[in-house]
């Protein structure tokens, strides 16, 4: 089954039942590569090459639209994803204690899925200019 296919699937159920939320299938397959579907609870859905969903979406999906480009590497990914964070968060600095970061990436011929410790989060943060260095204390 191609992940179309499962996305479809999954929109006529929900269309049966409205009363649940919306839902974000990804996934990978050997025909197209990593894709990513929005559905609605009505079962409407559309494949994006970036999408967010939730509080300020708009503003990230602008960010969204401006930055991304379909050669984007693995690293520029993260980067975009950290500015669209930092950018729509309800917070004033992003750590790794209000945030996750986990990556889908294919490595080997296999679909791999890596969470990034927190203290590579933070690493990350500061090198991409997220958020400022700890102070150091004399």
């Amino acid at each position: 089954m191609t992940v179309e296919q499962l996305v479809q699937s999954l929109c006529d159920t929900k269309q049966g039942y409205a009363q649940f939320g919306g839902l974000r299938p990804f996934g990978w397959d050997k025909n197209y590569g990593f894709q990513l579907y929005m559905s609605d609870p009505s079962g409407n859905y559309a494949g994006w090459k970036a999408a967010a969903i939730g509080a300020n979406n708009q503003a990230a999906q602008s960010i969204l639209k401006q930055d991304y480009k379909d050669d984007i590497t693995r690293e520029e990914a993260v980067q975009l994803a950290l500015k669209v964070l930092s950018k729509t968060m309800d917070s004033t600095s992003l750590t790794s204690e209000k945030l996750e970061l986990a990556e889908v990436f294919v490595s080997s011929g296999k679909v791999k899925y890596q969470i990034c410790s927190p203290e590579s989060l933070n690493q990350l943060l500061v090198k991409f200019g997220v958020t400022q260095p700890p102070a150091e204390t004399s």
